[in-house]
C-alpha cells in the first residue's frame, strides 16, 4: 500500500464519483478504479457499493475512512515540521475576526510575528462573531477574535481588548444638539436603537437597563456595522457599538451629518477576545501565534491563561 492509494480513495470517497474524482486528482478513470481495486484486494474487504448510478461507501469503507485521514494529517504534519527543523516555522495561518478594533489588532500582531517567523503565511476572514465562532467549531480557522461573550465548553479563549461602547447618530438627532462629549444611559431610553444582530448582545444591552425598570426600543439589528452606520446617518436610529466602530468609518465619523459620544454606565464595555478549538491539535504556527499573543496580551496588562 502506498500514499497514493490512499489519497485516492479519499478522493473518490468525497466526490462518491470515479469520474469526478479522476478529474480532481488529473489521471484518467481506469487507472483510477484499477488502484481502488487494488486497495480492497490489499485490504480484503470491499471498501464501495458500487451500482450503475450510484457510489456509496460499506461500512469498512466508513471505517478505514477515519483511519485514512489521519494517516494523512499525520504525514502533513509531520513532513511540515521536519522543514522547520531546517528552514523554520512555517505553514499557513487561517484567521477570522469580528470588525471594530479586532482587524487592528491583528495587523499589529502579525506584523511582529512576521519579524519572527517571515515564512508563516496568512488567510483572513472577517464576518460577525457568530460567523467568526463557526469557522473555528467547523476548523476553517485558527484562531479568532470576537467580541464576547461566547460559550466556553469548547473554546478556550483570552481577553485581549477593552473598549467602551458610543453611540452613533445623524447630526439632526435630537442627543446630537447636547454639546457633551458623552451621553448617559438612560438618554438612550426614548430614541429608536440600531444594535448588533447577534442574540447575546441584545441581552446584554437590555441588561443596562435593569435598574430603570425599562427596556430599550430597538429599530434594527444588523450584523455589519457599515449597515448600522449608514442607518443612522440616515436618521432612522441611534447605533449602538463598540467604540473601535467609530476608529473604523474614519474620516466619515467626522463628517458633519454624523456625530459619536461615549456612552457613559459604569463598568459597561466592550471585551474582545482571542479563542481557539481546546479540543483539536493545533498547527505549530497557529500554537507559536498564540503564545506569541500572550506575551503582548500580558505586557498590556490583561490576565493571560497558562
Amino acid at each position: 500500500m502506498e500514499l497514493r492509494h490512499i489519497r485516492y480513495f479519499l478522493e473518490v470517497a468525497k466526490e462518491m464519483n470515479f469520474t469526478r474524482a479522476a478529474e480532481n486528482l488529473a489521471i484518467a478513470q481506469p487507472p483510477l478504479s484499477r488502484q481502488i481495486k487494488d486497495l480492497e484486494e490489499e485490504l480484503g474487504v470491499q471498501l464501495f457499493i458500487r451500482k450503475p448510478h450510484a457510489l456509496s461507501l460499506t461500512p469498512e469503507g466508513e471505517y478505514y475512512k477515519e483511519y485514512a485521514q489521519q494517516i494523512l494529517s499525520l504525514v502533513d504534519q509531520s513532513t511540515e515540521e521536519v522543514r522547520e527543523v531546517q528552514h523554520g516555522l512555517r505553514g499557513t495561518l487561517y484567521l477570522a475576526s469580528v470588525e471594530g478594533y479586532a482587524p487592528r489588532l491583528l495587523a499589529k500582531w502579525i506584523a511582529g510575528f512576521s519579524k519572527l517567523h517571515p515564512h508563516v503565511q496568512y488567510n483572513l476572514w472577517n464576518g460577525n462573531s457568530d460567523d467568526v465562532v463557526n469557522r473555528v467549531y467547523n476548523g476553517l480557522a485558527d484562531l479568532a477574535i470576537i467580541v464576547e461573550p461566547h460559550n466556553e465548553e469548547k473554546l478556550a479563549s483570552m481577553t485581549v481588548h477593552k473598549e467602551s461602547w458610543v453611540a452613533i447618530m445623524s447630526s439632526k438627532h435630537p442627543l446630537a444638539k447636547k454639546k457633551a462629549a458623552t451621553i448617559a444611559m438612560d438618554e438612550l431610553l426614548p430614541y429608536e436603537l440600531i444594535i448588533p444582530s447577534r442574540a447575546s448582545r441584545l441581552d446584554e444591552i437590555n441588561s443596562w437597563f435593569e435598574d430603570k425598570n425599562a427596556k430599550p426600543i430597538v429599530r434594527c439589528r444588523t450584523a455589519h456595522f457599515l449597515s448600522a452606520f449608514e442607518l443612522s446617518r440616515e436618521n432612522v436610529g441611534v447605533t449602538i457599538y463598540p467604540e473601535a466602530a467609530a476608529v473604523m468609518v474614519g474620516a466619515a465619523a467626522q463628517q458633519d451629518d454624523v456625530c459619536i459620544k461615549k456612552i457613559r454606565k459604569p463598568n459597561v464595555v466592550a471585551s474582545y477576545a482571542m479563542i481557539w478549538d481546546n479540543k483539536r491539535t493545533l498547527p505549530h504556527a497557529a500554537a507559536a501565534f498564540i503564545e506569541y499573543v500572550k506575551e503582548q496580551t500580558r505586557e498590556a496588562g490583561f490576565k493571560v491563561p497558562e
